[in-house]
């Protein structure tokens, strides 16, 4: 199994590398070139702009998801109790992680309007600003997993697996402020459109944080065997190096000098433009909790019904979240591209670039859907080897290829509206799909009718259905009704 998982690891840093080789945008975006040409007639080809911003951002993303799940599949090689452990801890801090990333993405949102206007001392405030508002929240969000880890014993979850997840859950907790510091930075050379510094850096830490956990996990080299906790504290260090490099590339290279040059006058606490980071970045972080909160609450209910239930659910959840993350670079692309337009008013860009971006992640939702359904036996086995474990997994995948095509469109519509500022009634739909009909569905499914994780995963399909419909058909509204406001 250490072979398998070894491999599979390496086999991930080697995918990312040679894609990150081709530095260009153009080469990048050959690998999507059948959605290129199915979609060559929209106007001015925005499609093609829009992958290729978002390619990079994907790569990104990727990486940092497969720090995951490269500890995932090595800490699950110990046994099921350690993964189920794992998916605990996870589960419990992604609530108020996600709430810190939604905050950070109020940083890209106004630099790319004030891009948009090229107004580089606007730009250089943001990134001031928005670095101490996201700072406070990474201390506040880390010192609320670190002193409130108990709570875990209190979910109704197995004895052993709570005495396991304890120290992890503390790591976990610390490694969020240099995560969210990392995140903060991110978003501001996102907002630029400059998506390729954090691309590498991320691909960089893979290797890294593979080569951590192999020593701490099982003790390598001398170093002792700290198991889970091993690998909490590889994820520590990879956070705080990389968060380290990207701050002196964003102080230091002169791609960013002409921000950095005006930091006298424009680096200065204003109570105002906080609050105009709040504006966005709180509904963004309400919309991204109540989702996570969603999957969230569903792995809690799981963890009540067994072990090898809540592995299953840590598993398939790990691969959804994986491709879930091609989805969210489609979405903060397009919602950088919207929100260059929107800070120029120019709304003839934003349908096009909506549209486009739409088309582009429906189709890939179907082509998601199709892999999960071809590749639904071997996917469980890099995690795990335990055959009711792998058997639940496999039923689980089936209905996460049934809710991709639903889960990439709701990531981006809800993107395309964060980039024309349309965030308050999103929120309320969104929190309406999951929590008012989702999950309460999910429940009944799951208990009344007996299907246990199954029952979980339905209400999930009908929670992401909804929020797609309701996202999707928000957008085009706004669209027609600003059109119909230029044509009067």
């Amino acid at each position: 199994m250490l072979t398998v998982v070894y491999l599979n690891s390496f086999g991930i840093y080697l995918l990312f590398y040679s894609l990150a080789l081709s530095i260009n945008n153009k080469q990048l975006t050959i690998i999507f070139a059948p959605f290129l040409q199915y979609m060559s007639n929209w106007k001015d080809k925005e499609v093609y702009k829009t992958i290729q911003l978002a390619i990079p951002i994907i790569m990104g993303e990727l990486a940092q998801l497969s720090l995951h799940l490269i500890d995932t599949a090595m800490v699950g090689n110990i046994s099921y109790k350690h993964l189920a452990a794992a998916s605990l801890v996870m589960t419990a801090a992604n609530i108020p992680f996600v709430i810190g990333i939604g905050m950070t993405i109020s940083v890209s949102q106004l630099v790319s309007m004030a891009n948009g206007r090229r107004d580089h001392q606007l730009i250089s405030h943001y990134l001031f600003n928005g670095f101490l508002l996201c700072t406070a929240f990474a201390l506040v969000i880390s010192g609320g997993l670190v002193f409130g880890r108990n709570i875990l014993k209190h979910l109704g979850q197995d004895p052993q697996v709570v005495e396991l997840a304890l120290p992890f859950m503390t790591l976990v907790g610390l490694s969020v402020i240099p995560m969210l510091l990392y995140m903060t930075l991110k978003q501001f050379t996102d907002g630029l459109e400059y998506t390729k510094t954090a691309m590498m850096l991320s691909i960089a830490a893979l290797p890294v944080n593979i080569f951590l956990n192999w020593l701490l996990i099982y003790g390598n080299w001398g170093f002792p065997r700290l198991e889970l906790v091993g690998a909490g504290y590889a994820t520590l260090i990879t956070r705080t190096v990389i968060f380290l490099v990207l701050g002196i590339i964003v102080l230091k290279h002169r791609t960013f000098s002409r921000f950095i040059a005006v930091r006298e006058h424009q680096w200065k606490y204003s109570l105002s433009t906080i609050r105009e980071l709040l504006r966005i970045g709180i509904p963004s972080s309400i919309q991204m909790g109540v989702e996570i909160g969603a999957f969230v609450v569903s792995g809690i209910i799981i963890g009540t019904i067994s072990a090898i239930s809540l592995a299953a659910h840590q598993i398939a959840l790990s691969c959804a979240a994986f491709t879930f993350m091609v989805s969210m670079g489609l979405s903060q692309a397009g919602s950088i591209r919207v929100s260059n337009a929107f800070g120029r008013s120019d709304w003839d860009k934003i349908r096009v670039i909506g549209k486009t971006t739409f088309i582009t992640a429906f189709l890939y939702g179907c082509f998601c859907a199709v892999a999960f359904i071809i590749f639904r036996w071997q996917l469980p086995l890099v995690f795990n080897k335990n055959p009711e474990v792998v058997h639940l997994t496999a039923i689980l995948l089936l209905f996460a290829a049934v809710f991709q095509i639903s889960d990439a469109t709701q990531a981006t519509g809800a993107g395309l509206l964060r980039g024309i500022k349309d965030v308050k009634l999103p929120t309320i739909l969104i929190t309406i799909a999951y929590w008012i009909i989702g999950l309460p569905v999910g429940c009944f499914f799951a208990f009344h009718y007996n299907m246990g994780a199954a029952g979980m995963w339905l209400g999930l399909i009908i929670g992401l259905t909804l929020a797609s419909v309701f996202l999707g058909g928000r957008f085009l509204t706004m669209a027609r009704k600003s059109d119909l406001q230029q044509t009067a």
